[in-house]
Parts: C-alpha cells; structure tokens; sequence
C-alpha cells in the first residue's frame, strides 16, 4: 500500500497538503493520476502534474472555481463497491452534462483503458472524450464526452 496526496500548486507557500491517503491501492492512485479533474467537498480541482516520491504519490492540483459541482449534494457513507464510471454528455453552452452511459467495471485495468482513452463507443455512437473526474462525493469517475465529429 501507498500514500497519496493532493497539494495545492503554491510554490511560494510550499505546496500546501490538502488531501492525504494512507494505504491506498497502487490501482486506486493509476485511476487518479488518469483523472484531470479531482471532486471534493463540493470544491471542483484541477490536476497540473503528478509526481512519485519514494512510497508516496503526489497529484498537484490548482481550484478551479469556474466548474461547480453537478450533484449539490454529499452522499453519506458511499460506497466504491467496483468501480463506477459515468459518462456524461458535456453541453458548454448550457452547463449541463446528462448521464448518456453508465459502466461498472469489476478490475481497475478496464476502467483505467476508460479513462485514457480519446474515443468511447456505445449505441453505435463515437464520443469524443473531453476530460475526466474523480467525484469523491458521489464515489464516481467521470467521463465528460461530446459525439465525434464525423
């Protein structure tokens, strides 16, 4: 098992620890350092850079204050139970991203080749992926998508 931090970009302040993790799955850490956007606290963050030092494992990340939260409201004790990933329609102009597919993978490889990949296929439909998200919230990945341009 690992560490896992999350700090903000401040040089200048010594890049302060916002969120530790102790003993967390080297799985769990590859699935975040996949993400772009970090979800907690109803506080949207975005990665700049991950680094490895010894057994600990660093996301830098900087608050973005443009992107709000989709789901107002904390789920009391979630659970992960397998990994879930939404993919969600990414509408800029209306700032809504409805949930347009849902997957439950049982191993992190799977969801990890999700979340890195550029194109995603269902409904006989290619989409583009734009970003992703960790949504400690509502214990989710998320995929943000727009239909290919053909």
């Amino acid at each position: 098992m690992a560490r896992l931090e999350y700090r903000l970009l401040d040089e200048a302040n010594g890049f302060p620890l916002l969120y530790t993790y102790e003993n967390i799955s080297k799985e769990e850490i590859a699935l975040r350092f996949a993400c772009d956007y970090f979800v907690k606290d109803h506080k949207v963050f975005e990665k700049t850079s991950c680094a490895v030092e010894s057994l600990t494992h660093i996301i830098y990340v900087v608050r973005n204050y443009e992107e709000k939260v989709t789901e107002p409201g904390i789920r009391f004790a979630p659970q992960w139970k397998g990994i879930r990933m939404e993919v969600r329609h990414l509408q800029e102009e209306t700032n809504q991203y409805p949930i347009i597919h849902t997957y439950h993978f049982h191993q992190y490889q799977d969801a990890l080749l999700y979340l890195m990949s550029h194109f995603l296929y269902f409904d006989g439909k290619e989409w583009e992926k734009t970003s992703t998200e960790v949504d400690e919230n509502r214990k989710v990945y998320v995929c943000y998508a727009q239909p290919a341009s053909t």
